[in-house]
């Protein structure tokens, strides 16, 4: 283990997480915006058939590739013959924005105001459905002194992490070699297994004051790549310090 030129990280539950995720309310927000809405349906109506077409294309992910939440948004309200008067971008950020506002995982901002001081690169690469356009808002707005040089989401290139492409593209982005590249993230299948395939440094970033939705699946998996463990951001600062 040497000290990066470069660390990468994931988004959710990495960086930040989303409290008091609410569909329903986030839909009525939308529903502010019909000029139409010929069946008459409610919020959790369409919110139940939205979890239906979810699972219908779930399978897509499964195999490592990404929906865009504009084509999602797009097929769902225009099926329920629904018309919005908002554009896919105001759709999107209007909905997200009412699911959760998001919040900063525990010393983050911190750790990233250290490795600005120690001379290290930073970046993101999420799986993630909303656009790179909102999710860079949300990052920048809630973390306003990052130096990210970049955030791929993976909704604008088509693969999902444990893909190789996504962190490869990074690599590229970055002009680095990936044994000079660190990746954090609390996924051990799409994070610390992705990077190490591809030979980042993987550190696993495994919180226990915030739910992830990656911990029980993070339980079936024994990891055999070379690794950091670590609960809090205060304990990578005190090993990047060294």
């Amino acid at each position: 283990m040497k000290k990066p030129q470069m660390i990468l990280f994931d988004y959710g539950n990495t960086l930040l997480y989303e409290p008091d995720v609410d569909f329903v309310r986030a839909t009525e927000s939308l529903l502010k915006y019909a000029k139409s809405n010929k069946r008459g349906l409610t919020p959790k109506e369409i919110c139940n058939f939205s979890q239906f077409f979810f699972d219908k294309v779930s399978n897509v992910r499964k195999m490592d590739l990404e929906i865009h939440q504009w084509q999602f948004q797009r097929f769902l309200y225009e099926y329920l013959e629904i018309d919005l008067f908002i554009s896919q971008s105001e759709v999107e950020r209007i909905f997200w924005n009412s699911v959760s506002e998001g919040a900063l995982m525990p010393n983050v901002d911190k750790m990233l105001d250290a490795i600005t001081r120690l001379g290290i690169r930073s970046g993101v690469i999420s799986n993630i459905g909303w656009s790179e356009a909102v999710l860079s808002e949300r990052i920048n707005h809630l973390l306003p002194k990052n130096k990210f040089e970049f955030i791929i989401a993976s909704s604008e290139y088509v693969f999902r992490k444990p893909s190789p492409m996504l962190f490869e593209l990074a690599l590229r982005k970055a002009g680095l070699d990936a044994e000079n590249v660190w990746f954090c993230g609390d996924s051990l299948e799409a994070d610390i297994e992705g990077s190490a395939a591809v030979g980042m440094f993987p550190v696993w970033y495994d919180n226990k004051t915030i739910e992830s939705p990656w911990r029980r699946k993070n339980d079936r998996i024994i990891l055999s790549c070379e690794h950091l463990h670590i609960h809090d951001w205060s304990e990578l600062i005190k090993i990047l310090q060294k």
